[in-house]
């Protein structure tokens, strides 16, 4: 399986989405992640192996350059869709991990027609006005691996810590300019969604939240949370961290599918 970067401009500008299929299939729209840091290939490649996957790059990355720099939720949510027009996917499964999962959220209940199945893995509590860990904005590199792995010192952690640093791929970096931009009250933390909480009882489409146990950024309280906001949302629990996909790509993997499917 070899992904196809795709560039579609609109409004916001050009933006790359990275293709994955094994061939015909329904279509599923994976949003928010750093995909050159590659550890998410393994289990976007196991969705590709029953869905044709449309995963949009961050800016910077194969040629994009817009979206992911506007300001808030809602009005995200409305490139996407613009996208989505492009793409000529009228409807797909929508899955979104932290910040991409209010995304998802959002495009589900504001267009509800487009959305077949809803996935959100560790979505923020955007119900509630501080950060899910107010001292993650400031921790060093080394001591932000504790909090975002249930293991790090596991083998998927260290290959995290150990890849090249760039302006691409820097963790310390990450941070610091989401840290710049939420004292500019411009891109925040929490990130304002124009009443996204009111919005969610408009989904229609399935729903299953899944997160890991130990995750100490998004509690599992936030995960009880978005259950009782989007009416007949499952909830999965699996063994691991903040980066859930990172460190059990295969289970997170066949959660998800036997939820499509």
């Amino acid at each position: 399986m070899t992904p196809e970067d795709r560039i579609v401009s609109i409004r916001e500008g050009a933006v790359a989405f990275r293709v994955l299929s094994a061939g015909r299939g329904a279509p599923l729209v994976y949003f928010h992640s750093f995909h050159e840091r590659g550890g998410w290939s393994p289990f976007l490649e196991r969705l590709a192996r029953r869905h044709t996957v449309h995963a949009p790059l961050h800016p910077g990355v194969a040629g994009s350059t817009g979206v992911e720099t506007l300001d808030d939720v809602f009005d995200l949510t409305l490139a996407y869709d613009e996208l989505l027009e492009a793409l000529g996917l009228t409807a797909a499964h929508f899955c979104g991990h932290f910040f991409g999962g209010m995304v998802a959220a959002e495009l589900a209940a504001v267009f509800p027609r487009r959305a077949g199945r809803l996935v959100l893995v560790s979505p923020l509590g955007l119900w509630r006005d501080e950060a899910p860990s107010e001292d993650i904005l400031i921790l060093p590199p080394e001591d932000l691996l504790s909090v975002l792995w249930s293991d790090p010192g596991s083998e998927a952690a260290r290959r995290w810590a150990e890849l090249p640093e760039n302006d691409a791929q820097n963790v310390a970096a990450q941070i610091e300019s989401i840290a710049r931009r939420a004292a500019m009250a411009k891109f925040i933390w929490p990130i304002p969604d124009r009443g996204l909480t009111k919005r969610l009882h408009r989904i229609r489409a399935p729903a299953l939240v899944l997160w890991g146990d130990a995750d100490r950024v998004n509690p599992v309280v936030y995960a009880e949370e978005w259950q009782r906001c989007i009416k007949g949302a499952a909830v999965k629990m699996l063994r691991g961290g903040h980066m859930l996909i990172h460190e059990a790509p295969e289970a997170a993997a066949r959660a998800v599918e036997e939820f499509l499917a």
